[in-house]
């Protein structure tokens, strides 16, 4: 595995432990895809999940942590590593009934987010 793990906040990201981004805006490379409506911060296994709202009919996506580059707390903004077209792409997630805890599904997101940092965890 590379120097970055998909699954906790990269030490550069300026996300504090224990920090609410529930609310904030998430800024794909190319452009704003919706707000954060849950975050994990379990060690190992960090999330956020995003309501995309209209933009992809309001399907909610999931992206680990590791796919966060930036927090800009002020601006109340979290800026990913990915494009709109990479993330509307990503492996399907249902608010009901998938969990993320879950060892199959964490796999799922790892190949797919995992090829960015050397390949799947």
């Amino acid at each position: 595995m590379s120097g970055i793990e998909i699954w906790e906040f990269r030490g550069t990201s300026g996300h504090v432990s224990g920090s609410d981004l529930v609310g904030f805006h998430v800024e794909a490379t190319d452009g704003h895809i919706g707000k954060v409506s849950r975050l994990s911060e379990v060690t190992g296994s960090s999330y956020l999940v995003v309501d995309t709202g209209p933009w992809i009919f309001g399907k909610h996506v999931l992206l680990p942590a590791g796919t966060v580059v930036r927090v800009d707390g002020d601006g109340k903004k979290v800026h990913v590593d990915r494009t709109k077209d990479e993330i509307r792409e990503s492996p399907e997630y249902d608010i009901d009934k998938h969990d993320p805890a879950d060892s199959l599904y964490r796999d799922a997101y790892a190949s797919y987010y995992g090829p960015y940092y050397g390949g799947p965890i």
